[in-house]
């Protein structure tokens, strides 16, 4: 899918635990202006919206199921449809502007998600609008999640 990243953490090991460095501005030309953590019970949903201006940088430590839909009408890949599974290795995924998506927690216990997007959520100091187009609730969405 056009612009869509996805890769697991170099992981470095030791006997106190491990490390996974998240972003670094000599490997992207990515720049987060916010960074939140959220947790995802088991079996559990969180979306599907799409922004228009914003990309998400992901980075998913647990076992998740990512839903990705191309609506960006000028993109090669437009209405192309993606479901991937990430592994127990935490793993970034880049999703620019228009590219529809959600994820759900595929494991047995409650998972992690940190985002560092490109956006402040509404805006400086909270007084914009918030840039999604929610599909949760539309059931005549062709982005509608099925299971």
């Amino acid at each position: 899918m056009d612009g869509f990243e996805l890769r697991e953490l170099i992981i470095h090991t030791d006997q106190r635990g491990w490390l996974g460095e998240i972003i670094r501005a000599d490997q992207t030309k990515f720049k987060p202006l916010m960074t939140y953590i959220s947790l995802t019970k088991p079996g559990l949903v969180r979306g599907p919206h799409e922004h228009r201006d914003q990309t998400d940088y992901f980075c998913f430590i647990g076992r998740f199921r990512l839903y990705l839909w191309d609506n960006r009408k000028t993109s090669n890949t437009y209405k192309e449809y993606k479901e991937i599974e990430t592994s127990d290795i935490p793993t970034i995924a880049v999703v620019p502007p228009g590219i529809v998506h959600a994820y759900k927690n595929i494991s047995n216990s409650n998972s992690c998600v940190i985002n560092l997007p490109d956006r402040l959520y509404k805006g400086h100091g909270k007084n914009e609008s918030v840039d999604e187009i929610r599909y949760e609730n539309d059931l005549s969405s062709p982005f509608r999640i099925k299971e």
